[in-house]
């Protein structure tokens, strides 16, 4: 680009001058921006050993080690993210419609029952937006706070922390509901431990309490909200 009218006086002969490039600063964050939006910067997370998905799976189911955020620390993943959360969709749409009719025909043998669509949109619908915006949120939260995370650890995270509602909703076909609901609040507080205990490492140091806090009563919503509205 050049400007226009040339310099007069001492840099008469220059004529039109030519604008500065942009920094190197400039260029690096524009191509960092870049890198969010392009789908071969994830490649590289979904290049993962399923002997390594497996344990990262059963260290899940065990909240009280608190060791997950170390085994991620230099290869985190985005496959368990993608495949528990796609899973757990597919799972609670058919479960919970599979759940409603055992209640129906145990209570009432008169009423025709008939299978509900509307289920699968709300699966997707909620658990691909807690397992995305809610990491993210907790992300920015922590960066604006000034304490040091990873935004695909925590993708990673919280991805794995679901995969004990699979299980679980298998569990809730049982037509009890006291079982039912003891069933829903010991896998969400086994999933809320697992992300609270994880999450503390990214924030040692740090008067940062109530983001756990928050983490834990976030997962034990979500456990609510499953049993609530698909296991009702």
């Amino acid at each position: 680009m050049e400007t226009f009218p040339p310099h007069n006086g001492g840099d008469r002969g220059r004529g039109y001058q030519t604008l500065e490039s942009p920094s190197d600063s400039q260029q690096q964050t524009s191509n960092d921006w870049k890198g969010v939006f392009s789908v071969t910067s994830y490649a590289q997370y979904f290049n993962v050993d399923s002997d390594i998905v497996l344990n990262r799976l059963i260290s899940s189911l065990y909240p009280l080690g608190g060791d997950f955020s170390s085994k991620i620390d230099a290869n985190p993943d985005l496959y368990g993210l993608v495949w528990i959360t796609t899973t757990l969709v597919f799972v609670l749409a058919a479960l919970g419609n599979c759940a409603t009719f055992l209640m129906q025909k145990r209570s009432d043998h008169g009423t025709a029952w008939s299978f509900d669509v509307s289920y699968v949109n709300v699966a997707a619908g909620s658990v691909y937006g807690y397992a995305i915006l809610v990491p993210m949120a907790f992300y920015f939260s922590l960066q604006y706070l000034g304490s040091n995370s990873s935004l695909i650890r925590f993708w990673c995270l919280w991805g794995y922390s679901l995969f004990i509602f699979i299980l679980a909703s298998f569990l809730l076909l049982i037509p009890v509901e006291f079982l039912r609901w003891f069933i829903i609040l010991l896998s969400g507080a086994a999933s809320a431990s697992f992300v609270t205990l994880n999450l503390r490492s990214y924030i040692e140091g740090n008067n940062l309490s109530v983001m756990v806090v928050a983490a834990f009563f976030l997962q034990m919503a979500l456990a609510i909200f499953i049993k609530v509205w698909f296991f009702p």
